[in-house]
């Protein structure tokens, strides 16, 4: 019995010793995911626990982000989950999205993971026009959204209308213009084609190498009020702060880059920020919340981080992490280069067989028409030889009846004709005998000719029968066909090789193979400088082609924005800010105070 009780209060022990748990679901932009935490767990612990699911390691540009009162927020890594002002109702939702987005995505994106991410990110925001994109640009996303999706385009599959399921480009951009979805998916469908041969990394980051240069992306906006109490917008970006026009979130009229500042804070809904310039003076502004200035100054926080970060050397972790990239992206070019010559000698073989088919078909169709011309040459010399034995036997008739009537002439001269009219009428016999041996003669000579004109075509009739039995005989007899599976091309040996041992895949890197991609990175670098040109111009010609097609009444207010600034000079980003920080930060700030 005593024993039962200490079992039972051991058990009772270890049942209390259990931590206390509560459910979380994470929302990623493609899956969801439920974790059950501890109720002791920090932001931290549940950040790097979904971080280490999902395979991410570049964690700084990502956060949890939910939502107080319509207004976003991002759970703290130092405070516990539950003591932030979330719903206590199970399971605790949070979204996992890039808080931070990266100045060149293609220098900074190391893992694939969280290009792709920020990919589906990006383009949401975009298709939820969140970020404002021009109708051309828009059409140009489309087109590396598909070919990320579908791979490579084939015009046996993707048949006409197989996009008509997908959002691929913003309602405004559709309502905007006089077009059905066929003739938008014809337009998208024509660039897409030209993507062949990408991988989806590859398409994700042309995608966001293009969507990095709209004015709105990775902006975060708020509403604020300068000194004198004029409603203006702040935008926090990874270039610095930005301030804007309410009416236009497109061109900011001022900016401070991260370099300029000094040190941001709050009290209560008042922000003040100072210059690094000591000698000029602090500016402040009003939010209209004070959750507001928290996300504000959480958002600057980070971004000047990242800022700074970049300009400096590359931690040792990132440049481990950027090695592997390098890497992996020699292994899968690599393997992508091989698939490449296999697919290449896959389709030589398969146009090589064609040929032959081709080819077999053509011998097939070419002898059975020399066999017809055989029967047609066999069927004439019958018909020619018969015809000669009949010519030749009406020869002979008509000269035996020429003798006849040569002998009834004889016979009837050597009669004697007592009276004129016996002789008259005997005359006339003989001359009618005369003239019908004369015909009769005439015509044996004629069909004498018919006769040796029907004998030699007879003769060329059997010479063409002895071609045409002489080619058929060379079709049947020619060499057989060259097999189907040509032997592979030996591969050059600077290309590192592959081999299959059992299930595994082994791969070997030699010294030439950085080396090579050291070159073929300096190469795309032309190209794209080419590209970049290419692609201009089919922007201004779509642009071109559709405009007569737009609707004006239609037009949004950052359309109209946007075609003044084109009209004023396309710029990227990064030079428009540059250029509103040509003036110095003493003037900025009296503007920004005069505003």
């Amino acid at each position: 019995m005593a024993g039962a009780l200490a079992s039972r209060m051991s058990f009772s022990s270890l049942k209390r010793k259990q931590p206390k748990t509560f459910t979380v679901r994470i929302a990623t932009m493609d899956a969801e995911m439920e974790f059950s935490c501890e109720m002791k767990w920090k932001g931290k612990d549940l950040f790097d626990l979904v971080c280490r699911t999902l395979g991410l390691r570049e964690t700084w540009f990502f956060g949890l982000q939910y939502t107080i009162k319509d207004t976003v927020a991002w759970l703290k890594m130092d405070k516990k989950v539950l003591d932030h002002d979330v719903s206590k109702e199970e399971p605790v939702t949070f979204h996992f999205l890039a808080k931070f987005y990266p100045e060149n995505a293609e220098e900074e994106l190391v893992q694939e993971v969280t290009q792709h991410l920020l990919f589906l990110q990006v383009k949401k925001q975009i298709l939820e026009e969140k970020i404002y994109c021009p109708p051309e640009a828009s059409v140009l996303l489309a087109s590396y959204a598909v070919q990320a999706k579908y791979g490579d385009y084939d015009p046996s599959m993707h048949k006409r209308g197989f996009l008509a399921q997908e959002e691929l480009l913003p309602k405004r951009v559709v309502n905007l213009y006089q077009m059905t979805p066929e003739m938008w998916e014809e337009r998208i469908t024509a660039w897409y084609a030209e993507h062949r041969g990408r991988a989806r990394d590859e398409a994700e980051m042309e995608y966001l190498k293009i969507a990095q240069d709209l004015e709105m992306y990775g902006v975060n906006y708020f509403a604020i009020r300068n000194k004198k109490g004029t409603e203006l917008l702040l935008g926090v970006d990874a270039l610095g702060l930005h301030i804007y026009d309410p009416d236009n979130r497109l061109t900011p009229k001022i900016s401070f880059p991260w370099n300029e500042i000094r040190n941001i804070s709050y009290s209560d809904k008042e922000f003040t920020i100072k210059p690094l310039d000591k000698k000029i003076d602090v500016f402040k502004f009003n939010s209209s919340k004070l959750r507001v200035n928290k996300l504000i100054l959480q958002l600057c926080i980070g971004n000047h981080d990242l800022f700074m970060r970049r300009r400096k050397a590359d931690s040792l972790e990132v440049q481990q992490m950027k090695a592997q990239a390098r890497e992996e992206k020699a292994r899968k070019q690599m393997e992508r280069q091989r698939l490449a010559r296999e697919k290449q000698m896959r389709e030589e073989a398969e146009r090589t067989r064609d040929e032959l088919e081709r080819r077999l078909l053509q011998m097939k169709e070419e002898a059975t028409m020399a066999n017809e011309a055989l029967m047609r040459s066999e069927e004439t010399a019958d018909l020619l030889a018969e015809k000669a034995q009949i010519t030749e036997e009406e020869a002979k008739l008509l000269a035996q009846k020429a003798a006849e009537a040569e002998q009834e002439m004889q016979r009837i001269k050597a009669t004697a004709i007592r009276t004129e009219e016996e002789k008259r009428l005997m005359e006339q016999k003989v001359l009618e005998a005369e003239v019908l041996a004369l015909k009769m003669a005439e015509e044996s000579e004629r069909r004498a000719k018919e006769a040796d004109q029907l004998k030699q075509d007879l003769q060329e009739a059997r010479e063409a029968e002895r071609r045409a039995k002489q080619k058929l005989l060379e079709i049947t007899t020619k060499p057989t066909y060259p097999p189907m599976n040509p032997i592979p091309a030996p591969l050059p040996p600077d290309i590192p090789s592959f081999g299959l041992l059992g299930d595994s895949l082994s791969f070997d890197f030699k010294d030439t193979d950085m080396k090579r991609l050291s070159m073929e990175i300096e190469k795309e670098k032309v190209e794209y400088m080419e590209k970049s040109k290419h692609l201009q111009e089919q922007l201004n010609e779509l642009k071109t082609e559709i405009e007569a097609l737009k609707l004006k009444e239609r037009e949004t207010a950052l359309d109209a924005l946007h075609e003044s600034a084109e009209r004023a000079g396309p710029g990227s980003k990064h030079n428009t800010v540059k250029k509103l920080t040509l003036q110095s930060a003493r003037s900025r700030v009296a503007f920004f105070e005069e505003l």
